[in-house]
């Protein structure tokens, strides 16, 4: 798996979103890349990751792009690309950048499921800090989060769960995850109307996350019909 990194902002804070239970990570990406000021500095690339990349102001968009805000000095790790099977690899990868950038903090965005109405957010973090949602004091952590809080080693991480009960893109839940970042990190984001914007990204979104998905479930197929 290699990287490529245009800048290298000292001391940044990586923002990262990979596809979770409701997508909610990455419409929250989504989110901050319309309502920052971002530029492209970079991507994490692999023969291994699903090819699958998306048309966007007349521009190819990466599988999983690095964008960078200068104001706030943060790093935006974005994927439109399901990692299944390759989280300790992309763990590495990440780790690697935030050694290159000497980066402050690692910051990771996750939906949880939840089979309550209500929407609740919930943090768990490497080091001491002040959130006005719940720390999470028990469950089960998966994926990408999971390796890297196994992997940082002496990097802080904090990780954002927001409670979703469908498997459907949820924009209500990444919407709520942004502003709880956003007090966190000092944005000064106007949530309110991504709440409609991403009700617009959902529908191409679903497309892009279902399309990987069938990629996967065939590849996986032919890997089994070898031994059938």
């Amino acid at each position: 798996m290699e990287y490529t990194l245009t800048k290298k902002p000292k001391g940044a804070k990586i923002v990262i979103g990979f596809p979770s239970i409701g997508l909610v990570s990455t419409i929250a990406t989504k989110f901050m890349i319309d309502h920052l000021d971002v530029e492209v500095i970079g991507d994490i690339s692999s023969e291994k990751i699903i090819p699958l990349t998306a048309i966007h102001k007349s521009n190819i968009v990466e599988p999983i792009t690095l964008y960078y805000n200068k104001k706030y000095n943060i790093i935006i790790v974005q994927s439109i690309t399901d990692v299944i099977g390759l989280e300790w690899d992309i763990t590495k990868t990440i780790l690697k950048i935030a050694k290159d950038v000497d980066a402050k903090e690692i910051v990771v965005l996750e939906g949880i499921p939840s089979f309550k109405e209500e929407i609740n957010l919930f943090y768990y973090s490497t080091k001491k800090i002040n959130l006005k949602v719940n720390p999470l004091k028990e469950g089960i952590i998966m994926g990408v989060t999971a390796s890297l809080l196994l992997k940082a080693g002496k990097i802080p991480i904090t990780c954002l769960f927001a409670e979703t009960h469908s498997n459907l893109p949820d924009s209500e839940a990444a919407a709520k995850i942004v502003e709880t970042l956003d007090g966190y990190l000092g944005f000064k984001i106007d949530v309110k109307p991504l709440f409609e914007q991403a009700k617009k990204f959902e529908s191409s979104l679903k497309q892009y996350i279902e399309k990987s998905r069938g990629m996967l479930d065939q590849k996986q197929k032919k890997e089994l019909s070898y031994f059938g």
